[in-house]
């Protein structure tokens, strides 16, 4: 997991611990004073979860971590959960080590399998001793998120793929495909579709000789375009005319050399070579994949800056395995 991905998490979880130790806290008091009598601690577990609007299942434990009450939710009790021994669920290790508060790491609940927290809160007597612990789940759709989006880094990142195919990179050869014969004529053209008719990200196949566009118009729903679409300038007729947008991150006149490398990647190596290659030019990402898996994403001005004898390393490439000898 990226460090910017780790960071906008823990950020949400530090935001969430303060908040549910708070709720949970508020109920010690009524927890302990009705400790023993199931029907009452029931009673006030229900009572608090008017209280928490985003808790899926309240309960109690008792010092061994053995449930002593039904699990209480918006829709009523569920007893089956009596009796219950929670002992070894993770989300419990903290608590039983003597953390007056705990949150667990997201998991997928055993019975719905959505992404969920338990949150649990220890109980103690009055002079400290262990009285039990105080469960809480929630599911995560149901939390109060600040759920700001997250936003990928643009730090260049390589990623190897199938083993299988990296391994046997040196005994197979690039074949022409339809698309390398016209090679020049399609990427003007998708050049073209992005500079002036809506198109903010395009993926050519090459190997497949097909290409996927999104449009700023429709940007749900992806258009898939074979050989023969890319063969007719015509298409554009298809897609109406749009001002670059001003929002890009990648200059206009700096489309076409992206695909010009893209052509050139293509064709550098028989064995080592381009199978596709997209640009976005919205976050002014470039993402490739080669002919041994290995996948790249980058800044559209580092891609640009890249010789050739760059990508034929091994060492860029995330090609490692060699034939034998």
């Amino acid at each position: 997991m990226s460090e910017a991905l780790q960071t906008a998490i823990a950020r949400q979880r530090m935001l969430l611990h303060a908040r549910l130790s708070d709720a949970l806290s508020r109920l010690e008091t009524a927890c302990r004073d009705a400790w023993g009598d199931r029907s009452a601690l029931e009673q006030s577990l229900s009572k608090a979860m008017e209280r928490l609007p985003y808790c899926k299942y309240l309960y109690l434990l008792d010092h061994e971590a053995r449930q002593i009450t039904a699990n209480v939710s918006r829709g009523g009790l569920l007893p089956e959960h009596f009796g219950r021994d929670r002992t070894t669920r993770p989300y419990m290790a903290d608590a039983i080590a003597g953390a007056a508060f705990s949150l667990s790491s997201a998991y997928l609940s055993r019975n719905n399998r959505r992404p969920s927290l338990t949150a649990v809160q220890r109980l103690t007597r009055d002079d400290g001793t262990l009285l039990g612990y105080l469960g809480a789940d929630f599911d995560l759709r149901d939390l109060p998120l600040t759920r700001e989006l997250y936003r990928q880094s643009d730090q260049w990142l390589q990623l190897k793929g199938d083993p299988a195919i990296r391994g046997a990179l040196f005994y197979q050869q690039r074949v022409d495909s339809l698309m390398d014969g016209r090679i020049d004529e399609i990427l003007d053209l998708i050049a073209e579709l992005m500079r002036s008719h809506g198109v903010f990200h395009g993926k050519l196949h090459f190997s497949s000789s097909r290409a996927t566009l999104w449009l700023l118009d429709d940007p749900y729903h992806f258009r898939v375009l074979d050989y023969e679409d890319l063969s007719d300038p015509a298409i554009c007729l298809a897609y109406p005319q749009r001002a670059y947008p001003d929002e890009a991150a990648i200059p206009a006149d700096r489309v076409k050399a992206v695909f010009d490398q893209f052509r050139e990647l293509r064709v550098m190596d028989e064995n080592i070579y381009l199978r596709s290659g997209s640009l976005n030019i919205m976050n002014g990402i470039v993402s490739l994949n080669f002919s041994c898996d290995g996948s790249h994403y980058m800044r559209w001005d580092e891609f640009l800056d890249k010789r050739l004898d760059f990508w034929l390393g091994s060492s860029a490439l995330t090609c490692t395995e060699q034939p034998a000898a």
